[in-house]
């Protein structure tokens, strides 16, 4: 990977292209950057994205008031790999990062000290790539990390200050102290933003909840509004639990503005991954939601409120978390990595320009990864969307239990979105010349060494 740690090259190029390329909207004192990342949440479940029943009155206004993007994506539907794309700009296959453990059948039971040095082993593939805040620093900007974040103690991920232990510390796992954040109260963010204003610095807030991820038991005040409606127990509960992660996004926001910093502060959204509750399990979700390759599992609204830049605006272009960070670094004048294969979308945002792309790309893996050094070994899917088609292909690589849960996830298919979003009809049959097109377009993205399809 050509983006190896070098803090000096960057400070170099930095400090360079500041005076030659950097646009005209980083040219005033650098915006603050705060990532609002939710944790095992549906595309459609929000009010401004026309949910009858959940209520989203805060991210609804950010929506209203920012840009929408409301096909965005994720390219892997699980959270880690999923937050190693947001975090640093690239795939998980690229970085390594496919699934959240190495696998016990494969590297030692749990707790053993053989699985212990895999997932040292593991959690060493983010020091090969800059993450966001490693590539901010040489700009001035601290940052914080709270909520999940499976790599290490916050100081590997390249953040000045954070909650997150981290392996192999005692407990340290996904977030540990970091996933209080949000559950327990606000008060590490809204420090950490005090403490850089007063020292006039820009700032990096990585607000990543464990919401409203499982266990769903939400505080009882917001479970009262659900508990009368005739739903599935489990359902009422997750609904809950939307709102009370929505309420935490109030008191971050109402902070920017108290601190008088919300105008120059871009504020991204996004989820880690979607979400179907299990209708007769708390806690428990269905089939082609999180880790598939569905709708379900990886459609997310992405929204950019910039207010001193961005004009509110609603879009429908294809984009994916994979542009977050090159998007991120283009707004505050940071040289973009030759390699990262995202897009930098601010130009046009700024100018409300459609985006030029012709397909949006994803990969899936199996939760627990069948080897370190090869992420073919674990690979479940690969897919596609071009326009209105979506073509989703399965692999025989070594998965986990899910995949041998849920076999209608196992042949290919094809779905045509803009008159099935939620993918009820398997097109593969009778449209074989466009799926044979979109195939070829997935292997250039992404080709393989030995991984067959299963038909």
């Amino acid at each position: 990977m050509d983006n190896i740690k070098s803090n000096f090259k960057v400070l170099f190029y930095t400090l360079f292209l500041s005076f030659v390329i950097s646009p005209a909207y980083a040219d005033e004192s650098p915006p603050n950057i705060v990532l609002i990342l939710s944790d095992d949440h549906a595309w459609y479940d929000y009010g401004f994205m026309g949910h009858p029943v959940v209520k989203t009155p805060t991210l609804d206004k950010l929506a209203r008031d920012g840009l929408t993007f409301k096909a965005g994506y994720v390219p892997t539907a699980l959270c880690r790999p999923s937050l190693a794309t947001i975090a640093t700009g690239y795939y998980a296959s690229t970085i390594g990062i496919t699934g959240n453990t190495p696998a016990f059948d494969v590297y030692g039971k749990k707790g053993s000290a053989e699985h212990n040095t895999q997932r040292e082993k593991l959690i060493s593939k983010i020091d090969n790539v800059d993450t966001l805040p490693q590539l901010l620093k040489p700009k001035g900007y601290v940052s914080f990390q709270s909520g999940k974040w499976w790599e290490g103690s916050y100081k590997r991920g390249g953040f000045d200050e954070g909650m997150t232990r981290g392996f192999p510390k005692k407990g340290g796992r996904h977030g540990d102290d970091g996933l209080k954040i949000g559950r327990e109260g606000m008060e590490p963010v809204t420090s950490f933003i005090d403490r850089a204003v007063k020292d006039k610095k820009p700032f990096l807030v990585w607000y990543a909840p464990y919401m409203p991820h499982s266990p769903h038991n939400p505080v009882d005040r917001i479970y009262k509004k659900y508990k009368s409606l005739d739903l599935p127990e489990s359902v009422k509960k997750y609904y809950a639990m939307i709102e009370w992660f929505d309420e935490t996004n109030a008191t971050l926001l109402n902070h920017l503005e108290e601190k008088g910093v919300k105008n120059n502060t871009i504020i991204v959204y996004v989820s880690d991954n979607g979400w179907i509750s299990n209708p007769d399990r708390l806690n428990s979700f269905l089939p082609r939601s999180k880790q598939s390759p569905s709708e379900a599992g990886v459609r997310t609204p992405i929204i950019f409120s910039w207010p001193d830049k961005l004009k509110p605006q609603l879009r429908y272009d294809l984009i994916s978390s994979i542009d977050i960070v090159p998007t991120l670094l283009g707004a505050v004048g940071v040289p973009i990595p030759k390699d990262m294969p995202g897009l930098n979308l601010m130009d046009n945002m700024l100018s409300e320009t459609p985006i030029d792309r012709e397909a949006i790309f994803g990969e899936g893996f199996a939760h627990d990864i069948a080897d370190l050094d090869d992420p073919e070994g674990s690979l479940m899917y690969r897919w596609v969307i071009d326009g209105d088609w979506k073509l989703i292909l399965s692999y025989d690589g070594k998965t986990d239990k899910y995949r041998k849960r849920h076999t209608t996830l196992t042949s290919p298919q094809l779905f045509h979105l803009a008159t099935d979003e939620h993918e009820q009809h398997n097109l593969i049959t009778q449209y074989p010349e466009v799926a044979a097109k979109l195939a070829k377009k997935i292997e250039q993205w992404y080709p393989l060494k030995k991984r067959k399809v299963i038909q």
